[in-house]
């Protein structure tokens, strides 16, 4: 029993055990998009708080929807709808102290005493490596080769190439909250965003304000920062981009910026982190 035994100490530092490698899992919908991308189909996925009864789209990345349930997410989640494909492990997220993101903390408790469970730091204070190496050792140990990281690579020295030139092209990350406001992305609180300042983007920080992660402000904070290209928040929770063309600041957006589509809780695989240089690299190239 011992030489077949399943282990795995995750981001708490908790070691999750099991007989065999779980081969029935339940995954926060990020965790689950991550863990597919690197050859471990999960069972099912749930959402956050700020999901709705359907899935996401902009989170869900290469899974595929009639192959994968979805349980929905949030508060509308308890411990019966999370057991009811009956996993044998659960894969979560953390934005640090060891939290599970996107469930009540009793949900989440109570979880720990029917399944293992395996929480994941994707918080401030890890790098975008370590997070995508944590990833690939649990895919590993669920049975799935190493992943090829020979994309993200060349993908990282297109980024660096393409901003060797001066001046380089501003960059500036937000999220849509409405048209009335923006939230301004804080590029050190998000792993990919400062992946991009580590290989030479020129991402503008909205200044000081209230808001570890965004600063919220009226759109023509946005427009003075004056941005060659703007990553865009797609998920559900966004305001849509279309709903804004109305909006004066976002029109004078469009028409001096790039807008790139961007997913904050994107995949964090080789394979996702390399897709989003390369759309970066290529906008760079022709700012």
């Amino acid at each position: 029993m011992e030489k077949t035994a399943w282990r795995f100490s995750d981001d708490r530092g908790q070691v999750s055990t099991a007989p065999a490698p779980p081969v029935r899992v339940v995954a926060y919908v990020q965790a689950g998009a991550t863990l597919e991308d690197l050859g471990v189909r999960p069972t099912a996925v749930f959402g956050s708080f700020h999901d709705g009864p359907d899935p996401d789209p902009a989170k869900t990345g290469a899974l595929p929807p009639h192959e994968v349930g979805y349980l929905g997410a949030g508060g509308g989640l308890d411990v019966a709808a999370l057991l009811a494909p009956e996993p044998d492990l659960v894969v979560a997220v953390s934005y640090g102290g060891g939290q599970v993101y996107g469930l009540d903390p009793e949900t989440a408790k109570h979880l720990e005493e029917r399944v293992p469970v395996v929480v994941l730091d994707v918080g401030t204070d890890r790098t975008p490596a370590r997070i995508r190496a944590r990833f690939a050792d649990l895919a590993t140990a669920l049975g799935a080769p190493r992943e090829d990281a020979s994309a993200l690579t060349a993908a990282q020295e297109r980024l660096r190439a393409a901003t060797a030139r001066t001046p380089a092209p501003r960059v500036l990350a937000l999220s849509p909250a409405g048209p009335d406001q923006v939230h301004l992305a804080r590029p050190t609180a998000w792993p990919e965003l400062r992946e991009l300042v580590e290989f030479g983007v020129n991402l503008v920080a909205p200044g000081e304000g209230p808001g570890a992660n965004w600063l919220t402000a009226p759109w023509d904070a946005a427009v003075e920062l004056r941005p060659d290209i703007v990553l865009a928040d797609v998920r559900c929770n966004a305001a849509p981009l279309a709903a804004l063309r109305t909006d004066p600041s976002w029109r004078a957006l469009e028409e001096r910026a790039r807008i790139l589509a961007w997913n904050p809780e994107s995949p964090c695989s080789a394979r996702a982190h390399a897709a989003f240089f390369d759309t970066v690299a290529r906008a760079l190239e022709g700012a």
